[in-house]
C-alpha cells in the first residue's frame, strides 16, 4: 500500500511546492506594482524554474477550477445594456474572426516555407498539416488534436501554441502597463458585492453549465460553460452576487501555474530552430493584429486597447483576465475572443481540408 501511495505522496509535494512558488511571486510581483500580479507572477516563477529543471507541477481540478472561476466573474459584466452593445458590434467580430483565420494561415504558410529544409524527415502532407495547425490561432490542446488526425507532428504543434501564448500573455499587460491605460470600463460588473447565498447559487449554476460543455465535449468546458450560464444569469437582469476578490486572484494564480509548468528543459529542446520561428512569428503577429485592432477601434469607436486586446492572438481566458484586471472593456473583448476560439475550432479543419484538395501535391 505505500508503494502505490508513494507517487501520489510526491505529485502532491510537487503540487504544494510550485503553488508556494507561485503565491511567493505573485506576492511580490504585487508589492512591484507589475500589471496582472496574480497571474503573470506564477507564470512567470514557475516558467523559469520548470526550465531550470525543477520539478513543477499543475493539478488538473485545480485549473479547471480557476478557469471556472474566471469564466463567472466574466458573465458578470454582460447586462442588458452590455448585451445589446456587444450584439451591435456583430460585424466587428466577424472581421475578427476573418483577421484570425487569415493571419493564421499566414503564420502556417511562412513556417512551411521556412522550414522544409529542416523537417524534411517529414513528408509533404505531414509538413503541411503541422504548420498549418500550429499557425491556427485556437485552443493548444484543440488544435494538438485536429494535428493528430490530420497526421501532424503534434510536438511541435503544440510547442507552437504554448510559446505563442507565453509571449502574448507575457508582451501585452506590460505593453498596456508602458501605454498608461487603464480604467476604461464604462460598464462594471452588474454586481460589486459579495451576497454569500448569491454566490452559492451562482457557483451551483455555472458549475452545472461546465459540468455540460464538458459532458457534451465542448472546447474549454470549465470556462466556456461557466461564462455561458453567468451570462444568461446576468443578461435576465439578475444581480446575486460579485466574486470575491481573493478567489479571482487565485483563479489567476493556477492558470498562470498551468502555463508555466509546460516549459520544461525537453520543451526547449524540441527543435530549437521551430520555436525560434515561432517566437519570431508570434512578436510580429502581435505588432500586425495591434495595427488591424488600433484600426478595428476607429470604425466601431471603442477604445484601441480593448481592441487590441480583442484581436491579440493569445489564449482567451488570459486576454479576458488581462482586461478585467485592468478595466479595458471587459465584455468587448471576452466576446471577441470567445466568438475567434469557436469560430477558428470549427473552421479549422474544413477549411485545411478544403486548401488541401486545391493545392498541388
Amino acid at each position: 500500500m505505500m508503494v502505490s501511495r508513494a507517487p501520489r505522496v510526491g505529485v502532491a509535494v510537487r503540487v504544494l511546492g510550485t503553488l508556494a512558488l507561485a503565491a511567493a511571486a505573485a506576492v511580490l510581483c504585487a508589492w512591484l506594482h507589475t500589471p496582472i500580479p496574480w497571474m503573470l507572477g506564477p507564470l512567470l516563477a514557475t516558467a523559469l524554474a520548470s526550465l531550470a529543471g525543477a520539478h513543477t507541477a499543475s493539478w488538473a481540478p485545480l485549473r479547471n477550477g480557476g478557469q471556472w472561476v474566471i469564466g463567472t466573474a466574466l458573465g458578470l459584466y454582460f447586462t442588458p445594456q452590455v448585451g445589446a452593445l456587444v450584439a451591435g458590434l456583430w460585424w466587428a467580430i466577424t472581421l475578427g474572426i476573418g483577421w484570425a483565420l487569415l493571419m493564421g494561415w499566414g503564420f502556417g504558410r511562412w513556417l512551411q516555407r521556412v522550414h522544409t529544409p529542416h523537417l524534411s524527415a517529414l513528408s509533404a502532407q505531414q509538413l503541411r498539416a503541422t504548420t498549418y495547425f500550429a499557425g491556427a490561432i485556437g485552443g493548444a490542446s484543440e488544435m494538438t488534436l485536429l494535428a493528430e488526425r490530420a497526421g501532424a507532428r503534434t510536438d511541435l504543434v503544440a510547442s507552437a501554441h504554448s510559446l505563442r501564448v507565453l509571449l502574448v500573455t507575457v508582451c501585452i499587460p506590460f505593453g498596456m502597463a508602458f501605454w498608461g491605460v487603464t480604467g476604461l470600463d464604462l460598464a462594471p460588473p452588474a454586481v460589486r458585492t459579495v451576497a454569500w447565498p448569491g454566490l452559492a447559487l451562482l457557483a451551483v449554476c455555472t458549475l452545472g453549465g461546465a459540468l455540460v460543455a464538458r459532458r457534451l465535449g465542448r472546447a474549454n468546458p470549465w470556462f466556456m460553460g461557466a461564462l455561458l450560464v453567468a451570462m444568461g444569469v446576468t443578461l435576465s437582469g439578475q444581480v446575486w452576487s460579485a466574486i470575491p476578490s481573493v478567489l479571482s486572484n487565485a483563479a489567476q494564480l493556477v492558470i498562470g501555474v498551468s502555463l508555466g509548468v509546460r516549459f520544461t528543459p525537453a520543451f526547449m529542446h524540441t527543435a530549437p530552430r521551430w520555436l525560434g520561428s515561432v517566437a519570431l512569428a508570434s512578436l510580429v503577429m502581435m505588432g500586425v493584429c495591434a495595427l488591424f485592432g488600433w484600426g478595428l477601434a476607429q470604425l466601431i469607436g471603442q477604445h484601441p486597447a480593448t481592441m487590441i486586446l480583442g484581436t491579440s492572438p493569445g489564449g482567451i481566458a488570459e486576454m479576458s483576465i488581462t482586461a478585467k484586471v485592468l478595466q479595458l472593456g471587459v465584455p468587448v473583448v471576452t466576446a471577441f475572443q470567445v466568438c475567434r476560439l469557436v469560430a477558428v475550432l470549427v473552421l479549422a479543419e474544413p477549411l485545411y481540408r478544403w486548401w488541401v484538395a486545391r493545392s498541388p501535391a
